[in-house]
């Protein structure tokens, strides 16, 4: 009898153990079921339960437990893969360099593993992935047309870059680049304060240049002569927006053109100077042989005065001095 009865004891034990591990796996296969939002997943143990004993029910229920937790730990790798990239553009548009640990952050969410929150997840990241896209792009042309500027100013490309970010500096498409907006913000004011310079520049050479065709056209300077800073010229002949020719407008450009100006200047006045002699030489020859004081005030030293000071300029009023 005591053998029996500890038999019996034993059995109950090991039934009611049964009955707590298919009451686990049940419990375990209902939140698994939640969480992936599997809800045409029916238990085959409640088809089962009257006919099946509860080893047949556990054998039923257990191979579905463990394909379903497979099943998580795949969603759990893809939602995980998903929110790095996530977590990394985000850093990336804010100018931050710290990204979240995503399997933390997903843990916070196990309880939501369905699909339809994948594919929300997933069409966060095409978002985030389509205005990384444009904000890398945007850098890329910004980054271009700075160089293009700077070769036309003939400024230091590498340094005016990289005073917006580092990073710049080595832009390509196969290479990371800052694409905050601080960064793009750097850019667009970068490239205003360059189109400012070349806009004042092009002025600058625009006024230089016409002072040079009127001594060309005074001097009579030849075809040959004007040959030599035609190219720097030609510029003038589109708008100052259209400007890309590397080097058109640095100062070295228009220091060249404010020295031929300075430089033709100086000749203009000394054939000036070579025609007063002349024209006074004549006027005093006529005045002796008329026996007329010629008038003091077109004197050479005097006329030579007002040509110094820039009160004759042209050949003009050099000649209206001796009518």
């Amino acid at each position: 009898m005591e053998v029996y009865r500890r038999k019996v004891e034993e059995a109950a034990n090991a039934k009611s153990r049964l009955h707590q591990s298919v009451a686990a796996k049940e419990a375990e296969l209902a939140t698994l079921m939640a969480a992936l939002g599997e809800h045409n997943v029916n238990s085959p143990i409640q088809s089962e339960k009257m006919s099946a004993s509860l080893k047949e029910q556990l054998g039923l229920i257990m191979p579905l437990v463990d394909d379903l937790k497979a099943k998580k730990d795949e969603r759990v790798k893809q939602f995980a893969d998903i929110k790095t990239q996530i977590e990394k553009i985000t850093s990336e548009i804010s100018g931050s360099c710290n990204i979240v640990n995503s399997f933390s952050t997903l843990n916070l969410e196990e309880h939501d593993l369905s699909t339809r929150k994948l594919s929300e997840c997933q069409s966060h990241l095409r978002a985030l992935q389509k205005e990384k896209s444009v904000r890398v792009q945007r850098v890329l042309d910004s980054v271009n047309e700075v160089h293009t500027l700077c070769g036309v100013l003939g400024l230091d490309f590498g340094e005016t870059v990289s005073n917006v970010h580092p990073s710049l500096h080595e832009t390509s498409m196969g290479q990371y680049t800052n694409i905050s907006d601080s960064t793009l913000e750097g850019l667009d004011q970068a490239i205003l304060k360059l189109k400012t310079e070349r806009k004042v520049r092009y002025q600058k050479l625009k006024d230089v240049a016409g002072s040079l065709f009127e001594l060309w056209k005074l001097m009579d300077t030849t075809r040959e002569e004007r040959r030599k800073l035609s190219r720097i010229i030609s510029f003038l002949d589109i708008s100052e927006s259209k400007v890309v020719e590397p080097g058109a407008l640095t100062l070295e450009v228009i220091q060249q053109v404010s020295a031929e100006v300075g430089r033709l200047t100086k000749l203009k006045a000394s054939r000036m100077k070579e025609l007063v002699m002349k024209r006074r030489a004549e006027l005093e020859d006529l005045c002796c042989k008329t026996h007329i004081q010629p008038d003091s005030s077109t004197a050479a030293d005097k006329s030579s005065a007002m040509i110094d000071s820039g009160k004759m300029s042209d050949l003009d009023s050099l000649s209206t001095l001796f009518i």
